[in-house]
């Protein structure tokens, strides 16, 4: 008998050891179920942890019901994904196959059992890590999403999914697969949909309903004050995450899209430490966000902080953008910075539909067969030229200044500079964007010669300018003439270099006035700072 997905036969030589068993045992109560009792279906919560010892549980398809994977869980295996952490819902229908003795341990008691035996929980994570691995390889999962390159909603819930590393199976409109899938469902075929499991079509989707389908967000009671509020799940905030649950603080981290932040977004990063072939940054914060989530910090997305208020009795509540309110005794602010929206007519008409501000695997697939167009001159638009030339016919950098010195390392200017397939303009600029339901073209206007031109596209990236992420702190705290945050001795602060003009308010990363705009250094800062964050709570 193999595990989920075949690819964990290493796990099956490290079993959860005897006295593991035995822990759970006294957390848990034995059950047992007769065959063909199911034992999660999609959107469920994961409110306990399964451990199979007499039985055999088997993975069903969520649209047929019938046995989805050749392999199961049999004896000293468990039931169980990575959502568990964070309190999630499940993705996939389990149900027994035969009469299945199992332990169940509640998820709370299972987490507190996994802080104080690091080897059990080291091999559970492993296992549930490499399970979403296999669904996201596979594209297994109980979302299915009908005509993702003709809707721009479907488009966008792709993109949700993608960046949440959800599974997903994006079905072609008009395919024998779609039009099969629109019949069982009862909708008209032909027509884009988002569908999850058999019965559940999502109309007029959006990243926040299926967020809420699969588990992703979650409801917290105003009457639950955190240690620390973390404000952005980029690798400063995730860092901070990271820290505060490892000192036991009770610590949330609110993100408006995904685990990543604008780092989520780079294909490729060569330059941070530990990593000699690269990474990307959603698969480098992604594995900060387990580890997080391993020392019991929660997460909540996609969710964006539009107030803060500083409360009578010193604490802070900050309103979410659907009205939800959480209070914290303190918060980091980790909102980092976003590319700018640049001034040209039809901008938001072609958002999502041939102009993009990421450069992932899944905007890769939209540049096959055309000319690719970069506007930028830093690092996030040279790691993009050098993915997107993959998939691209060709590919064109716009700078606006006169070189790349001073904006990009040079490691990455000489790459491009080196690349046949990529050509730079200097001192260039888009003034026009032009299509009918799709982009199609733009104009490129030289400043040097004043000649403009069209040039036919049908992916334009815009990775420019830095604006921060500060609105939403109502004068609590003092800017600079950007909108950085102000902190350390700019803030009057002595004590931190992460302080800002209130106390109990800390800022790191990319949104600090001064700080340097470098992965490795927001993780540095977002780690540093919760030492502070813990003097001020035990002050």
């Amino acid at each position: 008998m193999e595990t989920i997905g075949g690819d964990l036969r290493q796990m099956q030589r490290t079993p959860l050891a005897a006295s593991h068993v035995q822990a759970m045992r006294a957390e848990g109560k034995i059950v047992t179920y007769p065959a063909g009792t199911f034992l999660a279906r999609p959107g469920e919560p994961i409110e306990r942890f399964v451990y199979v010892e007499e039985g055999e549980i088997e993975v069903v398809n969520p649209f047929t019901d019938a046995r989805h994977l050749p392999s199961t869980l049999g004896p000293t295996q468990f039931m169980g994904e990575i959502a568990f952490l964070n309190g999630g819902a499940w993705s996939m229908p389990m149900r027994t196959a035969r009469e299945t003795r199992v332990i169940e341990v509640p998820r709370q008691a299972m987490l507190t059992l996994m802080s104080r035996i690091p080897e059990m929980s080291d091999i559970i994570i492993t296992v549930f890590s490499a399970r979403r691995r296999r669904q996201l390889d596979d594209h297994d999962g109980s979302l299915r999403l009908i005509g993702e390159d003709e809707d721009r909603n479907v488009r966008r819930i792709a993109e949700f999914a993608n960046r949440n590393r959800m599974p997903y199976t994006s079905l072609r409109l008009g395919s024998p697969e779609a039009e099969a899938t629109a019949r069982g469902c009862s909708i008209t075929p032909g027509e884009p949909a988002v569908i999850f499991g058999r019965n559940v079509v999502v109309t007029d989707p959006t990243p926040e309903k299926v967020a809420r389908l699969i588990g992703l967000k979650l409801d917290f009671k105003y009457d639950e004050i955190f240690d620390v509020l973390i404000v952005g799940g980029g690798p400063a905030g995730v860092a901070a995450g990271v820290y505060a649950g490892a000192e036991g603080l009770c610590a949330l981290v609110v993100e408006d899209v995904a685990i990543g932040g604008q780092a989520g977004t780079s294909s490729r990063i060569e330059n941070y430490m530990g990593f000699p072939t690269g990474i990307s940054g959603a698969d480098l914060v992604w594995r900060g966000g387990v580890q997080a989530m391993k020392f019991g910090t929660r997460f909540a997305m996609p969710r964006r902080v539009v107030l803060l208020q500083h409360l009578e009795d010193e604490s802070f509540c900050a309103v979410f953008d659907d009205g939800q309110r959480v209070r914290a005794k303190s918060v980091v602010v980790a909102t980092g910075v976003q590319y700018r929206r640049l001034r040209l007519d039809r901008l938001a008409e072609f958002e999502g539909t041939g102009v993009y501000y990421a450069a992932t695997e899944m905007e890769a697939r939209y540049c096959k067969g055309t000319e690719a167009v970069i506007i930028g001159g830093g690092n996030s638009a040279g790691q993009a030229a050098m993915f997107l030339s993959r998939s691209a016919s060709c590919v064109r950098v716009l700078v606006r200044g006169a070189s790349l010195a001073a904006s990009m390392s040079s490691y990455l200017s000489n790459r491009l500079e080196a690349d046949p397939r990529i050509s730079l303009e200097y001192a260039a600029e888009v003034t026009a964007l032009h299509g009918a339901d799709h982009l199609e073209a733009v104009s490129i206007r030289d400043a040097a010669t004043g000649v403009t031109r069209v040039v036919d596209t049908r992916a334009l990236f815009i990775m420019v300018g830095a604006a921060p992420n500060t609105e939403w702190l109502s004068g609590l705290v003092k800017l600079d003439n950007k909108g950085f945050v102000i902190t350390g001795s700019g803030a009057d602060s002595a004590a931190s270099p992460f302080a800002t003009t209130m106390p109990g308010i800390f800022a790191v990363g990319d949104v600090r006035a001064g700080s340097v705009k470098r992965v490795a250094s927001s993780v540095g800062e977002g780690s540093v700072v919760i030492s502070k964050v813990w003097e001020f709570l035990n002050r």
